[in-house]
């Protein structure tokens, strides 16, 4: 009897040592020209990594990559079905997040971890309670931020972009916090924007040298070069501010009964009446309250811009929705959510605006910690893996014509067509899909449906008349994001300016 387990014993270690020797033996997936020492450096895009990634995954013939960076193994999925396979159906081994001296070595520590899922399941699985129909129990805190934005727009159009930040800085902290915030030197947004940049900088792969070489995290602080540890201390504190000081409003709010409806507010009442059963500490609550500011307003704001350039740029599918909007909506008043499934052309304008122009061109990042395969390939064990939401939205095959705005290929027969993909690739995958995503889309579209009824969105003109045509060049970083460029904006009718001013004082103030 004892032999015989040993027997077993042994079949299955030696069946486990072949599997994984089979595995090594297998090939990693294509990748470009190595080089002795820095490997696929060189290939590394510092630019537009999705446009890089896809042209590369052309000239190779594939839609998965692999590139092995001074020892570091990237993993590029460029088509929805190899995303889709490993990090919606393998998601239990493909939902972590690499660690980065940028956040969580010596910097900004727990707070960017658990915002970036690293901590574990239990953040990411808390974070996702934040659905569709929880979105819609705060339409009246974005209806309320919309009505300002128009009104800010009607007098001052030209800072449209300043407009577009403090809107999605205001909807975003009043959802999150209950917070009401003023239009101009709000000292939440500001202390928010500054953690902002904290973490749009943390999360660039190339912002620090150490997280391709892991070793000079040890060197000391006053070592020449080690400039990076000094910063990532400096970014802590911006970023625990961000995370503490609105959370500590709404809790002491709460206590005093003054706090109003929000994430935060909900989620403290069922801790503190459900104790440990919920699933979430007080921590979790505070550093998921953080994420929901990071991962809403670059979103919602660079594709606000994408839009205005594009009806700048296209004036043809602005005629079409505000045609759509006259019949739908009338001339006495202005769109709100309950005309939504009424209006499915400013749908496809919004889903194209996020295609067109993806907002984070290589999606939500993720790591792999165990030697996996797929299609006869290896992926290596602690590879960084990458959806690449460029290329994936602009499948030629799903998205004919994939470069050229176009809102008509979401529509069939006055509706929104099923049978096209919607722009869920671009807010990511798995379990590290963007929770926000409907707050997201919820504030999007209801921008795009007022500003189409009330305003004209036209080229710039000069002093001598001559029009200005836009440059419509976008600046590469972590998200897909226009240049400043100029426009002009004008109310359509007098009428359509008393509304926009009647909505100002019925919610602003």
């Amino acid at each position: 009897m004892f032999s015989q387990s040993y027997f077993g014993y042994g079949l299955i270690l030696s069946g486990t040592f072949i599997m994984l020797n089979e595995r090594r033996r297998l090939p990693l997936p294509p990748g470009p020209r190595k080089f002795p020492f820095i490997g696929q450096l060189l290939a590394m895009p510092s630019e537009f990594p999705g446009h890089q990634f896809e042209k590369m995954g052309k000239e190779l013939n594939t839609d998965i990559l692999h590139l092995n960076v001074a020892g570091t193994s990237y993993v590029i999925l460029n088509s929805f079905e190899a995303a889709s396979d490993l990090l919606e159906k393998r998601s239990s081994i493909y939902s972590s997040r690499r660690a980065t001296f940028s956040h969580g070595w010596d910097g900004i520590g727990t707070s960017l971890q658990c915002s970036m899922g690293t901590t574990g399941g239990r953040i990411g699985d808390y974070f996702k309670k934040f659905p569709q129909a929880d979105t819609a129990k705060h339409d009246s805190q974005i209806l309320k931020g919309n009505r300002i934005f128009l009104n800010n727009i009607l007098h001052n159009p030209t800072d449209y972009r300043k407009h577009i930040r403090n809107m999605t800085g205001s909807i975003i902290i009043s959802v999150t916090y209950g917070i009401d915030t003023k239009s101009e030197g709000d000292p939440y947004i500001e202390i928010a924007e500054k953690a902002l940049d904290v973490f749009m900088n943390a999360l660039n792969p190339s912002t620090f040298v150490v997280d391709s070489l892991p070793w000079l995290k040890y060197i000391p602080d006053w070592f020449p070069g080690a400039a990076f540890k000094r910063k990532a201390k400096e970014w802590r504190k911006l970023y625990e501010n961000m995370a503490t000081i609105p959370f500590e409003v709404t809790k002491n709010g709460m206590f005093k009964g003054t706090a109003r409806n929000s994430f935060v507010l909900n989620s403290l009442q069922r801790l503190f009446e459900d104790g440990e059963s919920v699933g979430y500490t007080e921590d979790t609550v505070r550093e998921t309250a953080a994420s929901m500011y990071e991962a809403g307003t670059d979103t919602v704001f660079t594709g606000l811009l994408s839009f205005i350039l594009a009806m700048v740029c296209f004036p043809e599918y602005q005629v079409k929705a505000q045609e759509e909007l006259d019949k739908v909506i009338g001339p006495g008043r202005l769109p709100d959510f309950t005309d939504k499934n009424s209006l499915p052309y400013c749908t496809a304008i919004m889903h194209e605006v996020m295609r067109w122009q993806t907002i984070g061109p290589v999606g939500v990042i993720h790591f792999i910690h165990v030697e996996d395969e797929y299609r006869g390939y290896r992926i290596p064990k602690d590879s960084t893996v990458i959806p690449n939401a460029w290329a994936i939205l602009h499948d030629e095959e799903m998205y004919p014509d994939p470069y050229r705005f176009n809102p008509d290929r979401w529509i069939k027969d006055g509706k929104i067509n099923p049978d096209v993909r919607d722009t869920t690739a671009g807010f990511g995958f798995g379990r590290r899909i963007c929770p926000g995503r409907f707050l997201a889309q919820s504030v999007m579209f209801l921008t795009i449906a007022t500003m189409l009824t009330a305003f004209e969105i036209t080229k710039a003109i000069d002093d001598h008349g001559n029009v200005i045509e836009p440059t419509a060049e976008y600046i590469s970083s972590l998200q897909n994001r226009p240049a400043p460029f100029m426009c002009t904006i004008k109310p359509r009718s007098e009428q359509l300016s008393r509304l926009i001013q009647e909505g100002f004082e019925h919610f602003g103030r």
